[in-house]
């Protein structure tokens, strides 16, 4: 029997959801910012005989991630989160999560934004000459991205 060829999973096979949507999932077009960052920590005392600081790990950060997506008529999922977070502050925190697919749609990863909100919502700048669809972004907030590598 030969070896299975393996190929790289591409990065447009996606899907976006987070708890309380009218939908099982937002159809974005894209999504940026899943980075994490460990600070470094730098320390070396007085009595010390080496002559570089010893270096640790610190604190786990996490950017804010983008969420862009298309309008369509009745679209409320961006909108009402975000109204959530400007005027309610009651129950705002979502946890959004990220599939990523391959190319027969089946899940290979995961990445889970607890803790996460609405920071900042982008509406669509309006060109009475241009022949585009209507682009609107919100960028969202988490304290954490657990990560999952489904494997087969």
């Amino acid at each position: 029997m030969a070896d299975e060829i393996k190929y790289p999973v591409g990065k447009f096979y996606f899907e976006v959801s987070w708890e309380g949507t009218d939908n099982a999932y937002i159809i974005c077009s894209e999504v940026s910012g899943l980075n994490s960052t460990i600070e470094n920590i730098e320390y070396r005392d007085g009595k010390s005989e080496a002559f570089y600081p010893t270096k640790r790990p610190g604190l786990q950060k996490f950017d804010d991630v983008v969420l862009t997506k298309a309008i369509f008529e009745n679209d409320q999922d961006f909108k009402a989160w975000h109204d959530i977070v400007a005027t309610d502050r009651k129950d705002y925190r979502k946890t959004v999560v990220i599939s990523l697919g391959n190319e027969v749609g089946m899940i290979v990863m995961t990445w889970e934004l607890q803790n996460a909100w609405v920071s900042k919502w982008e509406m669509p700048d309006m060109n009475s000459t241009a022949n585009e669809v209507a682009i609107d972004k919100i960028t969202v907030v988490c304290e954490n991205i657990e990560t999952t590598i489904f494997g087969g």
